[in-house]
């Protein structure tokens, strides 16, 4: 995603129109196979982490488009009308990042050498690329080849982006970077992940060489190498090209805010495989890249994805809960900016997958043993990942929920009824006495994902006759479970959010006893840890005089 730009945001087609929203930069993506996962499905997961992105399902439904139709495209970042393309006589429905052919898209910007990144003239911008795929394509090989064929024909208006695709038998890593001013198009590689693997990225180009004759894994530009060569960018031998060295040089920023947050999901899925990269990730040797792809110790869930995505560093060298920075309370997120001097020395904060910042996140999960209008969730959040609730949104509903529908509030708009606005005011409320309200909410988030994942499991066997032989009944059906799951998440957050602050509020933690009017109220302080540190700044200053 791109940065400080406001989101704006239409969820239908009107008048052939696509009108998309705008991210802000700094975002993650965790790419898993089949055979890396505990059932089967494919996952990629995406937090749209930005400071003006607001949290809401786009929605587009499949429709029918007479012949000599024209398609107006608008920018993501700036709702800039960038020009028309020729529209195809049928488009696909999609529910948030994932349609209902069970194809889904990510990204991040990594942006890529300056003088690529602005290409006048160019129609089609990254978040337009997905949209229309998505709309467009059965398949994570097409939506490639539609990404690929608009630039081609029209002009990439956008900076260098990583895109992940996955279907339910394919998950890639696809990157693209524009040529700049005087030249038309993209260059671009697509690499599939082997099966059994797991891969990531999180604004930072992460494909460096890449086999130049297996087409049924590794996809690219004709040009690719051969206009960095013209360009002056590489002069060795077409086998050594790596694509990210070339159009995306690393350097210590792009390791240790981007580069680490992989390293860290990597970690987690298989520890001792990165141990070798901790320097790397720390921007100390940037010269040991890490691979592409890990193959994980274990299976894994859903559950685990979604937990991956609430990582904060924890118990590594970069854990945001141990220095000053985390206040007395323990809180693992800095406000902005990530850098500061003291005495004209730069020092940095931490940048982890799990931000506060974060308009929407998801978890998409194809499942290839289903017919297509059962096998499809988006596992759908709003705001912080380490206090979302992960509900699913099946991607053949007919509707977004009314709570997470586009147009209900917006960034500086409160909304009563919006899911975006009750996640942030409990996690917000949290900030301010993290270690005592987060055990709370974890709780609860626990019981309702568990339930859901349940639910789902329960709805494989409920509906699957049913989806075979009347598929029109099953949307219906899990258009009304999806509506009514996105229902309970809301109360039950807006119960929470009523339940902490009056048991938190002004400092104090009150505790109901029972036949009392009255409740107990305890005063724990800050903690000895941190009493230290304000002796040590203070001094003798407030010091109690015997």
């Amino acid at each position: 995603m791109k940065p400080y730009l406001q989101t704006i945001l239409a969820t239908v087609l009107v008048a052939t129109a696509l009108f998309i929203a705008t991210p802000t930069k700094a975002c993650t993506n965790l790419l898993v196979t089949k055979g890396a996962t505990t059932d089967g499905s494919t996952f990629i997961s995406y937090n749209a982490d930005s400071h003006t992105l607001y949290g809401e399902l786009y929605y587009w439904a499949a429709a029918s488009h007479p012949k000599g139709s024209m398609l107006d495209v608008y920018d993501w970042d700036t709702n800039e009308f960038l020009g028309k393309i020729k529209q195809v006589p049928q488009t696909y429905k999609v529910v948030g990042n994932m349609n209902e052919y069970q194809v889904a898209i990510g990204e991040t910007t990594y942006g890529g050498r300056e003088e690529l990144q602005k290409q006048p003239g160019a129609v089609v911008d990254y978040g337009s690329l997905i949209y229309i795929a998505l709309q467009r394509s059965k398949t994570a090989r097409e939506a490639i080849k539609v990404m690929t064929n608009l630039v081609a024909e029209y002009g990439y208006a956008s900076e260098g982006e990583s895109f992940s695709v996955s279907d339910v038998n394919e998950v890639w890593i696809f990157e693209m970077i524009g040529k700049g001013v005087g030249e038309k198009g993209a260059v671009w590689v697509a690499r599939r992940i082997p099966d059994g693997y797991i891969s990531g990225h999180a604004n930072h180009a992460r494909i460096t060489t890449f086999p130049l004759n297996d087409p049924e894994n590794c996809l690219y530009a004709p040009d690719v190498i051969t206009f960095a060569k013209k360009k002056g960018y590489y002069k060795g031998a077409d086998a050594d090209f790596s694509f990210s060295d070339t159009y995306a040089p690393v350097d210590f920023s792009a390791a240790r805010y981007s580069e680490a947050r992989v390293w860290s999901m990597f970690n987690r899925l298989n520890h001792e495989a990165m141990v070798p990269y901790l320097d790397y990730a720390m921007g100390k040797n940037l010269s040991n890249r890490m691979p592409l792809w890990i193959k994980p110790t274990q299976k894994v869930s859903v559950h685990d994805v979604m937990e991956i995505m609430r990582d904060h560093y924890e118990n590594t060298p970069m854990d945001m809960t141990k220095d000053m920075g985390a206040g007395p309370y323990d809180l693992p997120y800095r406000w902005r900016p990530l850098s500061w001097k003291v005495d004209g020395v730069e020092y940095l904060n931490e940048r982890a997958v799990s931000t506060q910042q974060t308009g929407f996140s998801f978890v998409a999960q194809s499942r290839g043993w289903l017919p297509n209008t059962l096998g499809g969730i988006i596992w759908f959040g709003v705001d912080d990942t380490y206090s979302t609730v992960y509900t699913p949104m099946y991607t053949n509903i007919s509707s977004a929920p009314e709570n997470l529908k586009a147009g209900n509030g917006a960034m500086m708009k409160f909304s009563e009824t919006s899911m975006f606005w009750i996640f942030n005011q409990v996690a917000n409320f949290a900030y301010t006495r993290y270690r005592d309200m987060i055990p709370e909410i974890r709780a609860r988030q626990a019981q309702l994902e568990n339930k859901y994942i349940a639910l789902v499991a329960e709805n494989d066997t409920k509906y699957l006759q049913l989806a075979k032989q009347n598929p029109k009944a099953t949307v219906q059906a899990l258009t009304a479970f999806s509506h009514a799951q996105s229902r309970n998440t809301f109360t039950t957050w807006k119960s929470l959010y009523q339940d902490l602050f009056v048991k938190y509020m002004d400092g104090n933690i009150k505790t109901v006893i029972e036949g009392k009017r009255d409740p107990k109220v305890s005063q724990p302080g800050y903690g000895d840890a941190w009493y230290r540190k304000i002796v040590t700044e203070t001094g003798d200053r407030l010091k109690v005089l015997k």
